[in-house]
Parts: C-alpha cells; sequence; structure tokens
C-alpha cells in the first residue's frame, strides 16, 4: 500500500513541476532545497539505502505552496499528461536561449536568487549548445582540481534541474563555504562523494552530507582558445 502512494505522490510531483515550470520554482515556492527534492524525485537512495520518498511534511508543503487541497498528493489525478512527458516538458528552452555568467558566490546561492536575478548591464550572456532548462547559468572554472577533463578558463553550463546522478560533475555548495566548487559526484551505498579528476590534488575524494547544496550538473563545457 505504502509503495502504490509513493508512486502516486511521484506522478503528483511531476505534475506540479509542469505547473511552477520548473523543479527549481517549485523547491521555492515550497521553500524546500531544491536538490533534495530532485534526489526525492529520482529515489536517490538513502543512507539505509531505500529509495527517498515524498514523506507527509513534503507533500504538505507542496500542496500549501500550490494552493491544492489537502490530500491531493494521494489523489490519483488522470486528466493530466504522462510522467513521462512531464518530465521532458522541463528540459527548457531551445537552444538559442541565453544563460548568464554569474560568480561563484552566486552559483552558490543560486537556489535563492535565481529567480529575481536580473543581469548588470553589460553582463556576458552566453547560448547553450545543448537543452537545458531556462534557470540554467554559465560559469567560468577557476584553478586545477578537475585537470585534464576541465582547464582554468573553460566555460560550464550548468542546470540545477537535471538529477544530480553518479558520476556527473556537480556544481555544489559545502556548508562551510559560501560559494560553490565542482567536481565528479560519487554515490556508493547510500553515501555522496566529490571526486576531484586532478590526480595530484591534495584530498581528491571527500564525503559530503545532507547539509551541502547540489547547485547543478554540468551539460556543456566550452573551452576558451
Amino acid at each position: 500500500m505504502m509503495r502504490k502512494v509513493n508512486q502516486i505522490r511521484l506522478h503528483n510531483l511531476e505534475i506540479l513541476i509542469a505547473e511552477a515550470g520548473s523543479a527549481a520554482k517549485l523547491a521555492r515556492a515550497a521553500n524546500t532545497n531544491s536538490s533534495y527534492l530532485s534526489q526525492v524525485r529520482n529515489q536517490l537512495p538513502t543512507k539505509k539505502g531505500t529509495p527517498r520518498a515524498i514523506g507527509d511534511d513534503l507533500a504538505e508543503k507542496l500542496e500549501r505552496a500550490t494552493k491544492k487541497p489537502q490530500g491531493w498528493m494521494d489523489m490519483q489525478h488522470t486528466d493530466r499528461a504522462s510522467p513521462d512527458d512531464e518530465y521532458n516538458a522541463h528540459d527548457g528552452p531551445d537552444l538559442h536561449s541565453l544563460l548568464p555568467l554569474i560568480s561563484w558566490v552566486q552559483a552558490g546561492n543560486w537556489y535563492e536568487i535565481s529567480e529575481s536575478f536580473a543581469p548588470a548591464y553589460g553582463a556576458e550572456l552566453l547560448p547553450c549548445p545543448v537543452k537545458c532548462s531556462q534557470d540554467s547559468f554559465v560559469l567560468r572554472v577557476r584553478g586545477s582540481s578537475m585537470e585534464p577533463k576541465f582547464h582554468e578558463g573553460d566555460l560550464i553550463f550548468v542546470d540545477p534541474d537535471i538529477s544530480p546522478d553518479h558520476g556527473k560533475y556537480v556544481v555544489v555548495r559545502l556548508d562551510e563555504s559560501n560559494e560553490a566548487t565542482f567536481k565528479q559526484l560519487i554515490i556508493e551505498e547510500g553515501k555522496q562523494y566529490l571526486k576531484a579528476l586532478n590526480p595530484d590534488w591534495p584530498n581528491r575524494i571527500i564525503e559530503v552530507n545532507e547539509k551541502a547544496t547540489i547547485c547543478g550538473v554540468i551539460v556543456f563545457k566550452g573551452e576558451v582558445v
């Protein structure tokens, strides 16, 4: 019975994301962490190894934020598009959309500022060569921790609505910092680690706790020539 409820809630979550325009916007409206919502959406494992589910507290938050009646998350809504259609619908604008080049401090707080963010006069706006959501942004790589794949000055295009799966390159803000960094995400036995690609980098692999905020997944890299 509980498994059926979980599946209904996951289906209804896709409906709410489609109505909100993106998972990040829904998370903001519900005052919940967008990376946690993404983990629930994609049923990433908990520390016990069980898939993350939409609990009663999150279900109530989503209902209140979207002005749905109490219990709406537990009801089947068959007059909507299929979950796969709704999931694909959030992929974002066409290839001509322009994304802002932002700082690493802004990236670390993108969850809070993206909805009201307005590029300053003269700011760089860049077209994303691949499909990405309207909340995506661009960063310029600093340092050498991700060499040889990423070099200082490279441009990375980051989508906050992509699922942070094992092996993906993610932009993340750690709880002790006010700015973001980026590393490869490793998920093993329900635990999450960040890995630097540079074999000479000290402390190449660090474990991250649930307080770390995954700000987005890198979907494209542009090399500076």
